[in-house]
């Protein structure tokens, strides 16, 4: 039996069930110090040297100052009931990502854990912010509040969103764009990328 292709105004539904009122949020984000500056600050205070060793480590991080200060590597879409993992080298060519859709089977849940280095100076606020069209209708949006993090030269570090559950029924099958960026509080997009997913009945329908 062929997928039924939902109407502009059942995208518009899903679009307005999906939509979460953000509000107003007085943040503003702190002034950006260099890692020195850090270092120097309040020296003579034992708690906050703790603090700022354990988010910059104990040693100095000799990084290639040509280097990006944040390099988003990877991105992996887990499941437990898939039968492989989506990986996507986020070092590459971008561009075919949306050439080759994921399946991913209807009402699953999954998570997404992005790979990401910090080489020169801490980065406040990083946020990872995923959109998803359907027929070019954004029907969903996710923001996800990364954290701060500080440059270190061992390994990478890791965000892992909260549980998803991906899309069910017969008109919520078929064909989704994700757009993800990843930036931080002073709108910095250090990497944006986009992706494709196809929702099924099953894994191999």
């Amino acid at each position: 039996m062929a997928e039924q292709e939902p109407t502009p105004e059942q995208l518009a539904a899903i679009a307005a069930a999906n939509e979460e009122c953000e509000g107003s949020v007085n943040y503003k984000p702190p002034a950006q110090k260099s890692l020195q500056e850090i270092q120097e600050m309040d020296k003579d205070d034992e708690s906050l040297r703790k603090y700022k060793e354990a988010l910059l480590g104990k040693t100095a991080v000799a990084a290639d100052p040509n280097a990006p200060n944040v390099q988003v590597t990877k991105m992996t879409l887990i499941c437990e009931s898939a039968p492989n993992p989506l990986v996507l080298d986020l070092t590459g060519d971008l561009s075919t990502f949306k050439k080759c859709p994921y399946v991913l089977k209807e009402g699953v849940e999954y998570k997404i854990k992005i790979t990401f280095k910090v080489n020169n100076e801490i980065v406040s606020g990083l946020k990872y912010i995923q959109q998803s069209f359907r027929k070019g209708v954004k029907v969903d949006k996710s923001d996800y509040m990364v954290g701060s993090y500080g440059p270190r030269a061992e390994e990478p570090y890791e965000f892992v969103t909260t549980l998803e559950e991906a899309p069910k029924g017969m008109i919520a099958r078929g064909l989704y764009i994700i757009k993800s960026k990843f930036t931080d509080d002073d709108k910095h997009d250090h990497l944006s990328w986009e992706w494709a997913i196809m929702i099924k009945k099953d894994w191999k329908d």
